[in-house]
């Protein structure tokens, strides 16, 4: 897999040991998250609007209520920035100015356009739970035409793109090393939690195997990434 073309618009200006191009590294942050954020102008107005979304190739997805004000000015053609981020440490250094936190993130560039096409829609909003609950659509009843009317989804064919990532513990200054501060990284993760049944789910429903990835004191990212390896095999 190649890189991403690097333009002003895209390049890493601030610490650019830290970034990258490459469609792999992109594509793995973008993966192991559940939500991002998408940026967009409408009259003139900044909007960054949080949402689920998810990828096929080089095309990313998201949907909403057919009444969001995001996708009705996204519909017809509008340049968008999506970004992702994870919190990976806490950095604490024995000068404030030092301070700073692990992460990953990714920024992508594209138009945003609306997937008009009735089966294509279908096939998406199937998707999307295929793509974080493989084998899930087997179980659920079909979607009704009003569900489907009432969802619009929007693509993206990924343009641009790049990822930034902080992995290492201190860059304290070296005449602070001697200072008897506590310096170090504390590690941080979203960790999945004991699934809680429905209040009215009958007795003795077990847990369905297409959740076995989401195992309780697992990392969200790495199950994420492994319902992201199902979904691509088909």
């Amino acid at each position: 897999m190649s890189d991403y073309p690097v333009s002003p618009r895209n390049r890493i200006k601030r610490v650019g040991k830290r970034g990258s191009y490459d469609r792999a590294t992109v594509h793995a942050i973008l993966d192991s998250a559940l939500m991002c954020h998408v940026a967009y102008v409408l009259d003139g107005q900044p909007y960054c609007t949080p949402t689920i979304h998810w990828r096929e190739g080089e095309t990313l997805y998201w949907h909403g209520s057919s009444a969001s004000r995001m996708l009705r000015a996204q519909e017809q053609g509008a340049r968008v920035c999506l970004t992702v981020s994870h919190l990976d440490g806490l950095v604490l250094a024995r000068s404030g100015f030092n301070h700073s936190v692990n992460y990953r993130s990714a920024m992508v560039f594209g138009t945003a356009h609306l997937v008009e096409d009735p089966a294509e829609q279908e096939r998406a909003l199937l998707a999307i739970t295929q793509r974080f609950y493989p084998g899930r659509n087997e179980e659920l009843r079909p979607m009704t035409t009003q569900e489907i009317k009432a969802t619009t989804v929007i693509a993206m064919g990924i343009e641009e793109a790049a990822a930034k990532i902080r992995a290492a513990n201190v860059g304290d200054d070296e005449e602070d090393g001697h200072l008897p501060v506590w310096a170090g990284v504390i590690p941080v993760s979203t960790v999945i939690g004991t699934p809680q049944p429905s209040p009215v789910l009958p007795k003795h429903t077990p847990l369905p195997a297409h959740l076995a990835a989401y195992e309780p004191g697992r990392r969200l990212d790495a199950a994420l990434q492994e319902t992201q390896a199902i979904y691509e095999k088909g």
